[in-house]
């Protein structure tokens, strides 16, 4: 649905975005991460042809970014930072202002159909100027949606919303991906990251690493075994430090921290020499780091490198 090839943006001297290559799948909810200043706007706005590019090129629903930029915002839908509501219309005339720029026609049970989904319908007729800024973010997300975009740019969809409006949002979300739908979320949520999408690209002018959240996670350069003993005992550790497959092995209290090359295959040897040596194992799990883990080391990797 969304391919990028070298996709690059200047402003004068200044590199906004470099080579960027992606693909991302049609029905697939992919997390664009990165600290502020990283390019992730600048990335949205050449997806949805608002911008043109410096170097590369991209195609959005199979139409070029750079030659048929009418034909791309056609069919995506965006919500940005500062969403543009008019304050003095109600939520059903700001819908059909914007459904009037896309040329849709017998609108009405449409209207309804999304704000009832984000729980707006009641206040249809209420000028959205003495709204919520919650509730001005949810009618921002169903102008975004309302004439049923291929894909869907989402940047801090629930900033500033209280839980259940949130899980709200969320909500929508996992209903777009089923409608086969493509979301493209922008956040700083890692949590909300974690929880929604099927892949996630860490940014920081170019793109880091891409990985589902658990390949993320799951670093085969870092994979530790955890084995919790019945009792601490130095001449286990030691059993453990002279297999040839272990790279590391700490010892604190009662728990070794064993570094392998891959748990997974080499955790059943492991075991029965710990075992076969008279440990005895309470439990053995896999350490697994945080994504907030991850993506700090990553972002603060490429600011040393470029530093």
């Amino acid at each position: 649905m969304i391919r990028a090839e070298n996709l690059g943006r200047r402003f004068g001297d200044f590199v906004a975005l470099e080579g960027l290559d992606l693909e991302i799948a049609e029905g697939e909810v992919f997390g664009l991460l990165g600290p502020n200043g990283a390019g992730k706007t600048t990335t949205v706005r050449l997806l949805t042809a608002v911008i043109s590019p410096t170097t590369g090129r991209a195609t959005v629903a199979g139409f070029d970014v750079a030659t048929q930029a009418e034909q791309v915002r056609a069919h995506v839908g965006i919500l940005t930072e500062t969403p543009g509501i008019y304050v003095r219309l109600d939520a059903v005339e700001n819908l059909r202002f914007f459904a009037d720029i896309h040329g849709l026609r017998d609108t009405d049970a449409r209207i309804r159909a999304v704000l009832e989904r984000l729980d707006l319908w009641a206040r249809r007729k209420e000028p959205v100027g003495g709204w919520s800024k919650g509730m001005r973010q949810r009618l921002a997300i169903a102008r975004a949606v309302l004439h049923e975009p291929k894909v869907v740019f989402l940047d801090e969809p629930t900033s500033a919303l209280d839980p259940a409006a949130a899980r709200t949002v969320r909500e929508l979300v996992t209903e777009l991906r089923r409608e086969g739908r493509t979301i493209i979320l922008c956040t700083h949520n890692l949590d909300e990251a974690e929880r929604l999408c099927d892949r996630i690209g860490v940014l920081r002018t170019r793109l880091l690493r891409v990985d589902t959240p658990a390949g993320l996670c799951r670093d085969l350069e870092r994979a530790c075994t955890i084995v919790r003993l019945a009792t601490a005992h130095g001449a286990i550790a030691d059993v453990a430090r002279a297999l040839p497959f272990v790279r590391d092995v700490e010892l604190a209290g009662d728990t070794l921290r064993i570094a392998l090359d891959d748990p997974e295959s080499q955790n059943p040897a492991l075991v029965r020499a710990l075992v076969e040596a008279g440990a005895e194992i309470r439990t053995v799990s896999e350490e697994v780091r945080t994504l907030e883990q991850v993506y700090l080391e990553l972002v603060g990797a490429a600011k040393e490198a470029r530093a």
